[in-house]
């Protein structure tokens, strides 16, 4: 018999339907603009398929392009098209796993030889005919033993039914054509949505990631409901290139990562200028903050990393060596030597909060495989604090942090997200200990309004954090800056302050950084700005050019002048025509170019130029000298 059941809409509108009924219908009832964007649907919470069926009353929420959900419900079903028109193309090939991705998916494929770009080129245009035909996604399951049977000769796809079959679970196919996949879905209904796509490149890649196992071929790509969409992520893939840092590194003098040192960077003269000028930023706000800076050693013995439970919890990602038969690790954090320096004295409630910052070189283990120029290194100096505090106190300590955190990221021009990660399953402490830590975590992001976004289960093994995610100007997030909250540390060192009643007490401690690292927030920046830093961290902030040999001695004194002014200020004296010295200079990303001509030196003046090209004219070397001073010290973006 059939019956009427309510869907209920993101929104809060109910919608009346003869059961059962599925998403899609749903989406073509609203209208024809929504059912062909809908990719998924999030029913009671759930994301499912376009054409799962409603019996019952539910909550619906029609997922698209635009959703997190719908985009990798997209771009895995792109996976899917590339797979089939590899097999069309090269029948022998043995698929792995094709899942979705940041920005796009990618399919791991057992070849005899990798893929070619002209490969690549085929493969695609074998794609456009899958996608032309709009085959529809269906999904369905079998009992293991016939999972087994219909994938027999697919050794990918058996290791990993067979890995599941033991949950006697029923295993999930999707059927496309004449290609069908172990997959559990969700899926767009059929390929004709797939509008636009572009396979950007191959690497090899293990299978699951374990160097012992089979090289396969990892063949990426990415795809979108329309080609404009596809052309802007490509332009934006090509700027990305122009702005990487590493390349931007090397052109500019920065820093470089040797073959003696993989993962460990080298900063050259310009980079420590802008590695330096940070810091001395850092230490100045930190200073008016309320901070004491304080330095310990990057390198201490087996028994603090067992106290600070970085020994069990960390030792994978850990240098280790041997000094007078006892294991030492080079610190990959700087707390525990925090702790030590608080115990070297007695403390007061009336001590408290006690801020202290350093400045701390920590060495992490990472695979050689994930390391990326200054982002992923193996050391780097990480901008810490610990704020060691009342209970009372938690709210107000991290409201603080978290305004100095945002009157960084501010200045540098950064948007920003604020993300709250909860207790792991491997932790360490108490729930109720968590719960007061979160609880205080929550309660300073209510008082400073910031919209945040749940992780479940995804804080540190001591402590819940909060994280913040900034943006680029390209829209990439970066997460830089962190508040973890610790009532764990404290207990494991037995820290102590006495309190107003005279009896001794634990403290709760802050982790936290601005930056994150030091390194990586350069990496970021020198993306960010192109290489054209703000003056203030411009490595050169001026270059005097001399048109000819004749004014060499006058740049010379000028050069002297500006340095006296605290300028950083660089000489081209070379016997080279002023244009090639100024198209120099601009790929320098040097903030000012002044030319010094005879006009010049017979009217007193210096004529000067912005590495945009724009010409701001002659004037006196004092008004140069003010309107830049002005500029470093104001920390202008422009």
């Amino acid at each position: 018999m059939k019956h009427m059941i309510h869907i209920t809409l993101k929104g809060g509108a109910v919608k009346e339907f003869e059961a059962p009924v599925t998403p899609m219908q749903i989406a073509k009832s609203i209208g024809e603009g929504l059912y062909k964007a809908v990719c998924v649907a999030k029913i009671d919470g759930v994301v499912r398929d376009l054409r799962t069926p409603i019996e019952k009353d539910a909550q619906v929420e029609l997922l698209t392009f635009d959703d997190e959900e719908g985009k990798r419900a997209f771009w895995h079903t792109a996976s899917h098209v590339m797979a089939q028109a590899v097999l069309h193309l090269f029948p022998g090939v043995k698929c792995a796993i094709g899942p979705a991705i940041k920005d796009g998916f990618y399919y791991d494929f057992d070849v005899e030889k990798p893929f070619t770009p002209e490969d690549l080129e085929k493969i695609e245009a074998e794609m456009k005919k899958i996608v032309k035909q709009g085959i529809p996604l269906e999904r369905f399951e079998l009992p293991p033993a016939e999972a087994l049977e219909l994938m027999k000769d697919d050794p990918y796809k058996v290791e990993l039914i067979e890995e599941h079959s033991g949950k006697g679970e029923a295993i999930s196919f999707f059927k496309q054509g004449d290609f069908t996949d172990l997959c559990a879905g969700p899926h767009l209904p059929d390929t004709s949505r797939i509008k636009a796509f572009k396979l950007t490149s191959t690497t090899g890649a293990y299978w699951r990631g374990d160097s012992s196992k089979q090289m396969l071929c990892r063949v990426y790509g990415t795809a979108f409901p329309k080609a404009s969409m596809l052309e802007a992520h490509l332009a934006a893939i090509e700027e990305a290139k122009r702005r990487d840092h590493r390349k931007l590194g090397k052109e500019l003098g920065l820093f470089t990562i040797l073959d003696e040192g993989p993962g460990f960077p080298f900063f050259l003269p310009k980079g420590m200028i802008l590695k330096n000028t940070l810091i001395d930023y850092w230490r100045e706000i930190h200073t008016k903050a309320g901070y004491k800076e304080i330095s310990t050693p990057i390198m201490l013995n087996q028994d603090l990393w067992h106290r600070s439970g970085h020994w069990e919890h960390y030792k994978d990602n850990m240098y280790t060596t041997v000094i007078d038969d006892t294991n030492f690790a080079l610190k990959p954090m700087n707390c525990p030597g925090g702790m030590l320096v608080y115990k070297t004295e007695p403390h007061s409630y009336r001590d408290l909060p006690l801020r202290m910052g350093e400045l701390g070189l920590v060495h992490r283990h990472e695979l050689s495989g994930a390391l990326h120029g200054l982002m992923r290194v193996r050391c780097f100096t990480q901008d810490d604090a610990h704020i060691f505090m009342t209970k009372e106190q938690i709210k107000d300590e991290i409201v603080g942090v978290a305004k100095l955190i945002d009157d960084v990221y501010s200045m540098f021009g950064f948007k920003y997200h604020v993300e709250l990660s909860t207790m792991p399953e491997d932790h360490i402490g108490s729930d109720e200990d968590w719960e007061i830590a979160t609880n205080g975590l929550i309660a300073a992001l209510q008082e400073l309004n910031k919209e945040y976004v749940v992780n479940e289960g995804d804080g540190a093994f001591y402590g819940p954090k909060i994280d913040f995610h900034l943006e680029d100007c390209l829209g990439r997030t970066w997460q830089c800056g962190t508040i973890q909250l610790d009532m764990q540390m404290p207990e494991r060192f037995e820290l102590e302050y006495t309190g107003a009643d005279g009896e001794k007490h634990r403290p709760v401690m802050i982790h936290r950084v601005v930056f994150g690292s030091i390194e990586r927030f350069i990496g970021i920046l020198t993306e960010h700005f192109a290489g054209a830093f703000p003056v203030w961290l411009s490595p050169v902030q001026a270059i005097v050019l001399p048109i000819t040999d004749r004014q060499h001695e006058a740049a010379a004194k000028i050069k002297d002048q500006l340095e006296n002014a605290g300028v950083r200020v660089d000489l081209d004296g070379r016997s080279e025509k002023i244009g090639y010295k100024i198209r120099e200079a601009q790929l320098q990303k040097i903030p000012y170019m002044l030319v010094i001509g005879d006009k010049e030196l017979e009217n007193g003046t210096v004529s000067v130029r912005s590495r945009k090209g724009v010409d701001l004219g002659a004037m006196p070397l004092d008004t140069f000298i003010a309107k830049i001073q002005k500029e470093i010290a104001s920390r202008s973006n422009d």
